[in-house]
Order: structure tokens, then C-alpha cells, then sequence
């Protein structure tokens, strides 16, 4: 077996130092924040997908529905897309010149606890409702508590619905996303939060609005300025639900009465590192192809060097 020497090959000492950085890329670790609302660092292939959609190598690569507003007085140029109309794995939000969607405070479902300061107190939220869309569901679990918390429970709004004329809708379920299925929601800043699809968003506005999360998601990202009306209006944050009874913790996959969103966030991030670990080869951003391609120079000229 031959050894080559790495002090008359340094190549070889450059390949091993560049693969060594790309595989801490790889692991991810909670970033620092509010020390109880704890958002993960971003495993590499899920931020190549962030960024090549924000660089626009990658885009919307099937539309399944558009014509939905992140913001209420923007453009409705935002859609759901998937990376395969016909056996979707994933459905993401994303708009358009390498825009994704923004971050709007819901606090619909239960409020209360520990961590309730009243950032979304009733009269706070324009659009309050006292239940979340999958209540029931909720229910029928039978685990202690009659809906998701908005302090507590990482929840996205995911879908629309309404009856007004011409108003846009899409349904997930439709695509094989779950009620109360986990989702993978990127901020700026190398954060990932694990979510729940916990509600969707009906017709009681101007327009189809998309980019709804619970506070306690919010919390996650931004830190505890954000509140029941004053949400992120960066058009950067990516939301990524996944297809699948696989996707579902069901009764016994999470802490459904979890007092607070860390414990609550912990019981359902094995099942979101899965998740995001199958996404391996939907998309590659720009930055992910110029260091492969940097690693794979080194590597090629240090085995020339060496033969």
C-alpha cells in the first residue's frame, strides 16, 4: 500500500484540510439566542438548497399554485412548489428574483404557560382565532392539552383556504403533506427551527397571505422582539414541508404537552434531522458546486502528484 508523504505532497494537506471544513458543514449544532427558545445550525445540503434558491440557481422548480402575498401590500408573486409534480418529497414556499417569503406572527390555538409574556396576547394578533386548524386532531390524541400553544408548540401556517370569489387556495394534503407533520423552517443567520404544520391560512384578509408561524417559532429566529403584530418583513426565511406518513410523529413521536418550546422543539428534531437528511440532491446552490469543485481540484492533484 503506498503513503504518500504530506510534506512533499502539500496538496494532499490542502484536500484533507478543505474536506475536513466541508464535513463540520455537515453537523449541525444549536446557534446561540434566547437561551429557551433555541434555533439548530443549518446542515449543509438544506442551506445549498437555501442559497441556490436566494442566488437563483436554483427557482420554483414545479408550481403547484401561485399567486399568493408574504406581504399584505406587496405582489402575489409567491407559490408553492415542489421538486416533483408527479411524486413530491417536498413542498416549499418561494417567490420570485430569488425572494422566499417573509415571517408573520400567528397566535391562534391555546395561549398560556410558563413562557407566555404577553407578546401575543388577545387584541395584540389582527386575526386571533381561539383554535388552530387541526384542534381535533389534536384531541383525538387524548395527551393532556386541547390544542397547540403558540408559546410552546413551533407551528407553521401552511396552506389556503376560502370561499370569496377568486381567492387562491392550495391544500397540501392534496400533495401528501400531513396535518401536524414536521417542517424545516431556515432563517437568515444559519438557523434552522424543526416545526409543526399546525394551521393553515383562511380568507378573513384583503389577500391570500402566506409565511405564518406560532411565536414560539418566531421567538426561535428573531429573539423576543418579535410579537403577535410585529413580525420579520425580510423576504429571505424558507419554509419546507415534507410528504408522507414518515413526516408524522403521531401521538408518541413528540411532547405534545411539553410545558415549553425547548422541550418540545428536542422530542421532534430526530425525526426533522431525518427529514432534511433525504433532501440530498434536490437542489445544489452556487457556493456548495465552487467548494466541491475546489475540494475535487485538490483531490485530483494530489493523486497526480502522488502517482
Amino acid at each position: 500500500m503506498f503513503t504518500a508523504n504530506p510534506m512533499r505532497y502539500p496538496t494532499l494537506q490542502f484536500c484533507k484540510r478543505t474536506f475536513g471544513t466541508l464535513l463540520l458543514f455537515l453537523t449541525a449544532t444549536p446557534t446561540s439566542g434566547d437561551s429557551s427558545f433555541f434555533a439548530n445550525a443549518v446542515p449543509q445540503n438544506l442551506n445549498d438548497f437555501y442559497q441556490g434558491l436566494k442566488d437563483r440557481v436554483a427557482s420554483c422548480q414545479h408550481s403547484l399554485a401561485g399567486g399568493f402575498y408574504s406581504i399584505d401590500d406587496g405582489t402575489d408573486t409567491t407559490s408553492y412548489c415542489t421538486n416533483d409534480p408527479h411524486r413530491p418529497s417536498i413542498i416549499y414556499l418561494s417567490g420570485d428574483n430569488g425572494t422566499l417569503s417573509n415571517m408573520d406572527v400567528d397566535c391562534d390555538g391555546v395561549q398560556g404557560g410558563s413562557q407566555d409574556d404577553g407578546r401575543c396576547s388577545l387584541g395584540r394578533s389582527p386575526d386571533y382565532q381561539d383554535a388552530t386548524a387541526f384542534r381535533d386532531l389534536i384531541q383525538s390524541f387524548k395527551v393532556g392539552i386541547s390544542d397547540l400553544n403558540t408559546y410552546v408548540h413551533p407551528y407553521v401556517v401552511f396552506g389556503n383556504s376560502g370561499s370569496k370569489p377568486g381567492w387562491r387556495t392550495f391544500d397540501p394534503t392534496d400533495y401528501g403533506v400531513r396535518p401536524l407533520s414536521v417542517m424545516a423552517v431556515v432563517c437568515p443567520g444559519n438557523k434552522l427551527v424543526y416545526g409543526i404544520w399546525g394551521d393553515t391560512n383562511g380568507d378573513d384578509g384583503d389577500n391570500p397571505m402566506v409565511g405564518e408561524v406560532s411565536i414560539a417559532l418566531a421567538t426561535a429566529c428573531w429573539g423576543k422582539n418579535i410579537t403577535g403584530d410585529s413580525g420579520y418583513d425580510g423576504m429571505d426565511v424558507l419554509y419546507v414541508a415534507f410528504t408522507g406518513e414518515d413526516a408524522v410523529p403521531g401521538k408518541d413521536g413528540a411532547d405534545w404537552a411539553a410545558r415549553d418550546y425547548d422541550s418540545f422543539e428536542r422530542s421532534i428534531q430526530p425525526l426533522g434531522e431525518k427529514l432534511v437528511q433525504r433532501m440530498r440532491g434536490v437542489a445544489v446552490g452556487r457556493k456548495a458546486i465552487s467548494l466541491w469543485a475546489v475540494a475535487g481540484g485538490a483531490l485530483a492533484g494530489g493523486l497526480w502528484l502522488a502517482s
